[in-house]
């Protein structure tokens, strides 16, 4: 296990600042392009179907490279991933800003996604450095890091709309740089310096493995409606995403210092975490990008008016995390927290489903919205944290690289899925804001009944706390295996 030099204790809040502000960016990467879709989508020539690589170039990226940033992170020390994360996302700002046309767009995208990947899992390892020891305090870091997202979200959307509003898209990438070069600046002197694993070595070809196998499976869903989900194209595409995913697996099992040691997924209560993380991303960002859409696409808002038109929701979530949350927690437990929020998820979304080509705001969008961002906060923290405290002390980097990419991949695989459901749907007809409808309709449906599905494997599949910690004293031995 790796030594660590945790800075003094006056310190550790500001080194939780930018632990906090590495989530706020990488959630604000993710939407803060929302409000500026459709002037990307003008500009550099998307069509209506291939507008979700926007997002997907980055966030297949991220997902599929969390596992790396994570094996980094306990291999190389978290502290000196943390800040190679902030360099590289720079440098992909800088391409996704000056890019004129589709495929420059697109690499700048996942340069960024490459960069978050080394950022959010070393963030996390860095939080529990710092607090881990403090049973009172973790709680309390915890849920100041969990509320990050959604003000990562709030600021995203928000200053999405203005810029894209009052100056142009572009400075909706440029924004990171300034960010990136201040914290970069603070972190020799807040953050734990973690001492490298020597002697240990890092699969880089399983990362390269499941990224491309998650690229792939993406990229075929998407297409699949345009190109026919029975046509050689979509099955081939598929097939070769399965082989590279099974390929990557059984490299785990059999390799001798895996990416992933799969053992780790037999800690009680980790898998399940997990897939709750994974359906909760699949439900959420579906529904945050179309709602998006729609109020452009089907109300006519403009970009600002679409930003601000998103604030209450992420702002609720944001309060939710931090006042409402751990209060639950404590008062129910993680798993009657994780199915009420899955549940109010679910409902949230099943009432955005109603939308009207000529509906409002203030009927169709506002009310189900703040139904759904409530469930999202009563969600995230307690399937997040029982995803991290599950694991061994010195898997944490491996343990937060695991979550996050059950997030992010049930991001892009949601995303992927409901944008193939939507244009299968009619939102494959811009202008047409009655097919639109229908087709952001279905979306809400599909994302809906995600949710639900969260809501039966958390109740199957959790573990009480005694339960959890009796099994884990029980198969310690073969959880090390």
């Amino acid at each position: 296990m790796s030594t660590t030099t945790t800075p003094a204790a006056d310190r550790r809040w500001l080194g939780l600042a930018l632990i906090a502000a590495a989530q706020f960016m990488v959630i604000m990467d993710t939407s803060i392009i929302g409000v500026a879709l459709p002037r990307m989508q003008a500009e550099l020539g998307f069509t209506q179907e291939n507008l979700s690589w926007v997002f997907n170039a980055y966030v297949v990226a991220f997902g599929g490279l969390l596992l790396l940033g994570g094996k980094l992170s306990d291999v190389l020390g978290a502290r000196r991933v943390f800040s190679a994360g902030w360099v590289v996302l720079l440098a992909g700002s800088l391409v996704a800003g000056l890019a004129g046309d589709v495929a420059t767009e697109l690499v700048g995208r996942a340069v960024q996604g490459a960069g978050s990947a080394l950022i959010a899992p070393s963030a996390l390892t860095l939080l529990f450095m710092l607090f881990g020891s403090s049973p009172k305090e973790l709680p309390k870091a915890l849920a100041l890091y969990g509320a990050a997202a959604p003000a990562g979200g709030t600021a995203g959307v928000f200053l999405g709309g203005v810029i894209t509003e009052y100056v142009s898209w572009p400075w909706v990438f440029y924004v990171n740089i300034p960010i990136a070069l201040a914290i970069l600046a603070l972190v020799p002197s807040v953050m734990p310096a973690g001492a490298a694993a020597s002697g240990r070595r890092v699969d880089v070809l399983g990362a390269i493995t499941v990224t491309a196998g998650l690229a792939a499976a993406v990229y075929a869903v998407v297409r699949a409606p345009e190109v026919g989900w029975d046509s050689g194209q979509t099955w081939g595409v598929l097939a070769v995403a399965a082989v590279l995913l099974v390929g990557f697996v059984v490299g785990q099992a059999r390799g001798r210092e895996p990416l992933v040691r799969l053992g780790i997924l037999r800690a009680p209560n980790l898998a399940a975490a997990n897939l709750a993380q994974l359906l909760l991303g699949a439900a959420w960002i579906p529904m945050w990008f179309f709602l998006n859409l729609y109020l452009q696409q089907v109300l006519g808002y403009t970009a600002f008016p679409s930003g601000a038109a998103l604030l209450p929701m992420t702002l609720l979530i944001m309060v939710g995390m931090i006042g409402l949350a751990p209060r639950v927690l404590a008062a129910i437990g993680p798993k009657a927290a994780a199915v009420t929020g899955l549940a109010l998820l679910a409902a949230g979304m099943a009432w955005l489903s109603l939308i009207d080509p000529d509906g409002s705001y203030a009927v169709d969008v506002l009310p189900a919205s703040l139904l759904a961002a409530l469930g999202m906060s009563l969600a995230f923290i307690p399937t997040l944290g029982t995803a991290i405290s599950a694991a061994r002390p010195e898997e944490g980097g491996l343990a937060s690289g695991i979550v996050n990419t059950s997030y992010q991949i049930g991001s892009a695989l949601g995303l992927a899925v409901m944008t193939a459901v939507a244009a299968a749907n009619g939102a494959d007809q811009p202008g047409d804001a009655t097919a639109l409808t229908e087709g952001f309709s279905a979306a809400f449906v599909g994302a809906a009944v995600l949710a639900a599905v969260g809501v039966l494997t958390t109740l199957l599949l959790f573990r009480s706390p005694a339960a959890s910690a009796a099994a884990a004293e029980d198969g310690a031995d073969r959880v090390a295996a």
